[in-house]
């Protein structure tokens, strides 16, 4: 097999930040673009592929905030509705998820955080919400820039706060994504992405927070994979797990 091909089937791991140089000889858009039949490209853009999933037809409602709490008391994300925020750098992303859920009063019954960096208080506040039974289960991936500087103070913190009851999990990849996604005990799964870490930049910011099930089931399968490839935490098999596990195996395969 040729070296090119065999690059082509290895599958994706973000555990390294490594990238091949890319080689765009031939991808030069030609000058002159084909015809086509209006019906042709209204088929297109309705035939969705597996890694491009449809958007439903959510009305994006732009928004400039200042203050992560006023945010959170005005808005809340009905079906089908979409919020893009423009926020300045006193904005802290974290104290809006924290105070999202706990204005609406949310049951959320998952979230996974994929984030370059969090802080102690984006932590802490994790904490209290999981304490008081408003995250069920919590699965956060940090990269590997995060992990190196601060593997002997909050890594062990974020261990001690939220490995508990074993409902969290901590993941550590070569990401630069920032997603944050739950769903509630209502059925609506929310996905909130964008520029912004959970703790605080200084800068400009931009996010986007939608009530998408299509998006989020894309989010949720592929990052599935990689919280049970780059795991942190050896999670023990309860009682009853253990015997769907055996029972599967044993009946099923």
């Amino acid at each position: 097999m040729k070296k090119g091909k065999e690059k082509k089937a290895q599958k994706v791991d973000f555990g390294s930040i490594d990238l091949p140089k890319l080689d765009l000889t031939g991808f030069n858009l030609p000058k002159q673009k084909a015809t086509r039949a209006p019906e042709e490209e209204q088929t297109d853009r309705a035939m969705p592929t597996r890694y491009t999933p449809p958007l439903p037809p959510i009305t994006g409602i732009p928004v400039l905030y200042k203050n992560a709490a006023k945010m959170a008391h005005d808005l809340k994300v009905g079906n089908g509705e979409r919020y893009n925020a423009i926020v300045s750098g006193d904005f802290v992303f974290g104290d809006f998820i924290g105070a999202y859920i706990w204005e609406h009063k949310l049951h959320v019954e998952k979230m996974l955080i994929s984030t370059l960096s969090v802080n102690q208080k984006n932590v802490e506040m994790l904490a209290r919400l999981m304490e008081k039974g408003f995250i069920q289960q919590l699965d956060m991936l940090l990269s590997i820039y995060f992990y190196g500087n601060e593997k002997f103070q909050l890594i062990p913190f974020i261990r001690r706060k939220l490995d508990v009851e074993n409902r969290f999990q901590l993941a550590i990849a070569g990401i630069h994504t920032k997603i944050v996604q739950f769903k509630t005990s209502e059925g609506q799964k929310i996905v909130v992405s964008g520029s912004a870490n959970l703790r605080s930049s200084g800068n400009v910011e931009q996010f986007t927070i939608e009530d998408n099930p299509v998006l989020y089931d894309f989010y949720e399968e592929c990052f599935t994979k990689v919280m049970e490839r780059f795991g942190t935490i050896q999670k023990d098999i309860r009682h009853h797990q253990l015997w769907d596990v055996i029972s599967k195996q044993k009946f099923n395969d």
